[in-house]
């Protein structure tokens, strides 16, 4: 980073304010001269004198720039500053009339008159002793909270931070955070462990007190849920806690017992040891087997015979068969009030459903579709032909309060729940078991329940295992489809899919033309290959577009076939740097205009408005939709992006929600269906490089699929069954409470 330096002026122009984090771009009037600076300066405004710590930065469309680090308020040294700083409604009840007033009386003594003898103000007409009074009590509390902030910047929190504290705590901040750094990972959105923690060292916390060793167990439990664990047996997450804090294993087991009784954590007692769970987690373990096992009570009785007549006539008006197996899935999902359906790809699964809303539509009942993720909710839209929504649209969530994504809250759920007949869930795969709990809240007895899925897709990017834990729990109708349907005459995809699933090697570079190996043993020769392949030879061939019809999967993150450098080189050489081209660097990566992107987390509240309409405009950009930055506007801060059939706006500091997409991992493809699929696949660690993530990655491709790199590698993928480890508990849940 450029040389820290120091600036003092008066801000004399607002050109952007972000009243939320006290983000501002602003004019500041040196002795040097004008200049524009920008980073977070909260309760600045026109006519402030402040001294801004940072560097200076050269911008591409506006030239010379000063970016903040941190700031501290100067008292204004001119009648013209302090007036001008009272003018710009920092403190309530003056506005431009009342500071031109009070000036004019007091001069340089106005903000000491404000802040110490309030009342004098009534001497000046049309203010009210009232007034006056209420204009001190709001300079005070702005003054405060200035102070509080400026002095959370000693301890290395930002201003945009510090504005966050803040607007928790109030003037207790300062306090709070001295007495204990390590609530603000549980009061305040954004901030983690490990930024409390480094505020704790700087404040002088004892490294072995109780309240780091707390925070630093339910830490490393948050970790284990973000590598899909819903807990932890107890020795591990002892063993990892005190090598995390450096401390005794013991004082990590005395504290979980305290941490239990709280109710922070949960501990289970188990005939395979003690468990350790986020209570959050268990709870919604514990409502989530109970809860499917009282739907699965309830049986809703029909004719046989009568049933399968009616079956037959909606196959000749559909014009298919169905098999004996498929026949018995849609007889269990219209009499049961619970059934899973599982199966690969071209195993009928969307014929099923498809017959089963024929016999609901027939009896006049309400049916209600929906799956994870806005793309597989688009899918199965699109196969089914009646609207699907994701799960979170269909529980109607919302934020309590806006940007904070704690505030999350479903109007469905017990006391509000679903009114169907049916619930049809599809992707079950990639549930996790929150939002599964969210789902059965708003599920009641009476409501049949399907949940449809492939099992032997990848888990959940969320905690837990939940279809392979009710399948495997034994406790619930489960109806297996083995027997392959949808396959084209001229395709291999599927075909290679189930050949996978079973530990065959795919046959590949067949006269079809659909399933490709290219073998290239050195890393730099796949990675090159990969490239070219994206950006020249597919489109020559197939006439794809590299942008919308091609899709790079990679299992990994790091190295040279990894997601990270893989966006790099295909950025390069399909949106090259050009003169003028707006770019806009975020953490790692430097987005362009015409970059592809990817949202990785839902955002509920994010306007869109579709393209060809502009009339039409909804809410709710979801995780896993890929569209491109069309335009960057440094000025505002703001990024255009295109998506498939709308376009929205993000302030840049929504950019955290965005990943480059030229390359994605298998996981983040969940879900997500592409004209053609690139894979390229090199030795690397065995637990990611396994077979059901080849699986995954090749059931995403629709027409295409060339698979890049070592056979021997493939070959190991194929045979490898291992999995990462999940800790989940529900399976044994489903069993211990199925059989009271």
């Amino acid at each position: 980073m450029e040389q820290l330096i120091d600036l003092t002026g008066n801000v004399t122009d607002i050109i952007f304010k972000n009243e939320a984090n006290g983000y501002l771009v602003c004019v500041l009037k040196t002795k040097e001269g004008k200049i524009t600076v920008v980073g977070n300066l909260p309760f600045v405004n026109e006519g402030d004198r402040i001294k801004v710590t940072g560097y200076r930065v050269q911008h591409r469309d506006y030239g010379e720039q000063f970016k903040v680090v941190s700031f501290e308020k100067c008292e204004p040294d001119t009648h013209e500053s302090i007036e001008r700083s009272l003018a710009s409604g920092l403190i309530k009840g003056i506005g431009p009339v009342t500071a031109k007033k009070i000036v004019e009386k007091f001069g340089n003594d106005t903000l000491k008159i404000i802040e110490t003898q309030p009342d004098k103000l009534a001497e000046i007409k049309g203010i009210s002793l009232k007034k006056a009074l209420e204009i001190g009590k709001a300079y005070k509390e702005q003054a405060e909270a200035q102070r509080i902030i400026l002095q959370f910047q000693e301890y290395g929190i930002s201003p945009g931070y510090a504005m966050k504290i803040y607007r928790v705590f109030g003037n207790q901040a300062l306090q709070r955070v001295r007495e204990n750094p390590y609530c603000l990972t549980e009061e305040v959105f954004g901030i983690g462990f490990k930024t409390a923690d480094n505020i704790a060292m700087k404040i002088g916390i004892d490294m072995a007190s109780d309240s780091r060793v707390e925070a630093g167990i339910r830490y490393v439990l948050s970790e284990a849920a973000r590598s899909g664990h819903t807990y932890l047996p107890e020795p591990v997450l002892v063993g990892k806690t005190a090598a995390l804090l450096g401390v005794l294993q013991d004082q990590v087991e005395h504290l979980i017992s305290g941490l239990a009784v709280d109710k922070k954590i949960t501990v289970e007692q188990t005939e395979s040891g003690i468990h350790i769970y986020l209570s959050a987690f268990y709870i919604a373990e514990k409502n989530v087997a109970l809860k499917l096992l009282r739907l699965a009570e309830t049986e809703f009785p029909a004719d046989e015979e009568t049933l399968d007549l009616r079956i037959g006539v909606l196959e000749k008006m559909n014009n298919i068969t169905l098999d004996e197996t498929q026949k018995e899935a849609v007889k269990m999902a219209v009499t049961s009030g619970l059934c899973i359906i599982t199966g690969g790809p071209g195993t009928g699964k969307t014929t099923i459903i498809n017959t089963i809303i024929g016999l609901m539509k027939e009896d006049k009942k309400v049916f209600l579709l929906a799956a994870p993720t806005g793309r597989a909710a688009k899918r199965m839209t699109q196969a089914i032909g009646h609207e699907a929504k994701t799960i979170h649209r269909l529980l109607e969530i919302g934020y309590m309060e806006e940007g904070n994504d704690d505030s999350l809250e479903f109007a469905r759920n017990e006391s509000n729940p679903l009114i169907a007949d049916i619930v049809i869930i599809d992707e079950m795969s990639m549930v996790d078991i929150l939002l599964m709990n969210h789902l059965l809240k708003a599920i009641i007895p009476g409501t049949r329940l399907v949940l449809i899925g492939d099992s032997n897709q990848l888990p959940s990017v969320g905690p837990g295992n939940v279809l392979r834990d009710i399948i495997t729990g034994g406790k619930f109708k489960t109806v297996q489809l083995n027997r392959i349907y949808r396959q084209n005459e001229d395709s291999m995809i599927t075909l290679n899919a189930h050949y996978i699933n079973s530990g065959k090697m795919p046959e590949m570079n067949n006269q079809k033309g659909d399933f490709f190996f290219l073998s290239k043993n050195s890393p730099e020769k796949l990675a090159s290959t990969v490239v070219e392949l994206c950006a020249y030879r597919l489109p020559n061939a197939y006439g794809y577009d590299p942008m919308k019809d091609i899709q790079v999967l990679t299992p990994i993150r790091k190295g040279i076939a990894g997601v990270n450098e893989l966006n790099v080189r295909l950025q390069e050489v399909l949106n090259p740097k050009k003169p003028g081209l707006g770019e806009y660097k975020f953490k790692d990566f430097t987005y362009r205009v015409g970059d592809k992107v990817m949202q990785i987390k839902n955002n509920y509240n994010l306007q869109w408005v579709m393209n060809d309409n502009e009339s039409v405009w909804g809410e709710g950009i979801f995780n896993g939709d890929i569209g491109i930055i069309e335009e960057l506007d440094d000025e505002n801060r703001v990024a255009k992006i295109v998506f498939e059939d709308r376009y929205a706006y993000y302030d840049y500091g929504l950019f955290d929600e965005l990943e480059p997409a030229y390359a994605v991992t298998v996981h983040k493809s969940q879900g997500s269906e592409f004209p053609a699929v690139i894979l390229p696949v090199y030795p690397g660690p065995p637990l990611l490089m396994t077979r059901n993530l080849l699986y995954t990655a090749v059931t995403r491709a629709r027409e295409l699929v060339v698979i890049v790199g070592n056979k021997a590698a493939l070959q190991g993928m194929v045979d490898n069954v291992r999995e990462l480890k999940r800790y989940s508990g529900l399976k044994s849940k489903i069993i211990a409470y199925g059989e009271l």
